[in-house]
């Protein structure tokens, strides 16, 4: 046998080993009585897809793929399910003032965001004759876009500390 179809050989073997990964996690995923361990077979599953991604030749997006599902949406779950609370414990009624400034709050956010998309120019993507490749997308994220990225990551950290504060404060009112 020579190196070739012995590196084929072994290409193949990981493929099998990785959509094996792939289908126990869905599996577990879906079977597991635990939400944790439903959690868990759904990051190995989407970390298969993520192999499976690299075996078609695509490590940005298996990266993506990493980073976005394995890495913060599986993790978000996992953070929610802790901090949430025991289903046995009755919920508290809302508070009125509350849900007043949160529809008052939500009101002035959507006209803001549709009076910003009212007022903006929408040109085509076909007409701009811009390149969309992976370089470029980078560069836009890094350069042009840089402040969207850092938006984004002060809302989600705003999000964890205010689902640690709640969580904190209803561990309170039920101990």
């Amino acid at each position: 046998m020579d190196t070739s179809s012995s590196l084929t050989a072994l290409a193949q073997a990981a493929f099998w080993i990785t959509i094996g990964f792939t289908m126990t996690g869905a599996c577990i995923a879906v079977f597991a009585r635990n939400i944790l361990y439903n959690v868990l077979g759904l990051a190995l599953a989407l970390t298969g897809v993520a192999g499976v991604y690299l075996f078609l030749g695509s490590l940005f997006i298996a990266l993506m793929q990493l980073l976005i599902y394995v890495g913060a949406i599986c993790i978000a779950i996992v953070f929610a399910i802790m901090l949430s609370r025991p289903l046995h414990l009755e919920t508290p009624p809302r508070a009125m003032p509350k849900v007043v400034m949160a529809v008052a709050a939500s009101a002035v956010f959507f006209v803001g965001l549709a009076g910003v998309a009212l007022k903006t120019n929408w040109v085509p993507a076909i007409e701009r004759s811009t390149d969309f490749s992976v370089v470029t997308i980078g560069h836009m994220f890094l350069t042009r876009y840089e402040l969207v990225f850092e938006v984004i990551s002060l809302v989600l950290l705003v999000a964890i500390i205010g689902a640690i504060i709640t969580a904190g404060f209803s561990r309170r009112l039920s101990s």
